[in-house]
């Protein structure tokens, strides 16, 4: 069965998803986000990429912003780190992460695997670029993004 959009809605508890991103940024100066798309045709990974652009995560001062983009209509999802995280952790802790969140989103619990995913990038990014007191800010919503 295909998901649509407002059916995941309901199926993703926004507020804990929030509280997941919160709890992770608290101990680092990266940021992640969370954008849920509408059907498409194109390219994921690009549509991704561009999502990553237009959410200004591309412009973090360390360049350590990390989006999950979902697309529920076609059951695909893009984790995408920006450079800085990238080369302190390498491909296989992203296919980690993706294999974390598939596992979850398999078995319907849309919730459970992003906050899973979110913990763990926050664990990464927390040992990589910690949270600077006098220094650090939220450079980035944490609501998930419906555009």
């Amino acid at each position: 069965m295909v998901m649509t959009r407002r059916q995941l809605l309901k199926a993703i508890d926004q507020e804990l998803v929030k509280k997941a991103i919160e709890s992770a940024e608290r101990r680092t100066s990266g940021e992640i986000c969370v954008s849920v798309a509408p059907l498409f045709w194109g390219n994921v990974r690009r549509a991704a990429e561009k999502a990553f652009v237009r959410l200004g995560m591309t412009q973090t001062v360390q360049r350590n912003g990390v989006l999950f983009f979902v697309v529920p209509s076609r059951r695909k999802f893009v984790v995408l780190g920006d450079q800085g995280i990238h080369e302190k952790v390498g491909q296989d802790f992203w296919n980690h992460i993706a294999l974390v969140l598939s596992e979850k989103f398999h078995d319907g619990d849309f919730t459970g695997g992003l906050v899973a995913g979110i913990h763990a990038v926050g664990e990464q990014l927390a040992a990589h670029f910690p949270h600077e007191v006098e220094r650090d800010r939220n450079e980035l919503s944490n609501e998930i993004d419906f555009h």
